[in-house]
């Protein structure tokens, strides 16, 4: 009986000296600090005209562009679902 505890008890401390304990946290790498604005000095001119970038009354063809795009959503928006029925009704159908 001795020699089987004696014989556990090396077992598990050899078990335990050769894992490692889990690590359940979260992990992340660390983020990159940004410099002064916001920005690095190394990317500079690719944030020189930022501000400008949402200026939609400046726009080149406005009204074109913004009725293009609304058109476009809009139709994704009632044609998928439409697609997304009628493709189920045929599958249903067909089985």
């Amino acid at each position: 009986m001795a020699m089987n505890n004696a014989l556990k008890s090396s077992v598990t401390k050899l078990i335990s000296s050769v894992t490692k304990p889990a690590n359940r946290g979260f992990h992340s790498t660390a983020t990159k600090r940004m410099g002064g604005h916001g920005h690095g000095h190394d990317d500079y001119e690719y944030y020189l005209h930022a501000k400008h970038m949402y200026n939609l009354d400046r726009m080149k063809h406005q009204k074109v562009k913004v009725t293009l795009g609304v058109m476009t959503a809009f139709s994704i928006g009632v044609g998928v679902p439409i697609y997304a029925v009628v493709f189920q009704q045929r599958k249903t159908a067909s089985g």
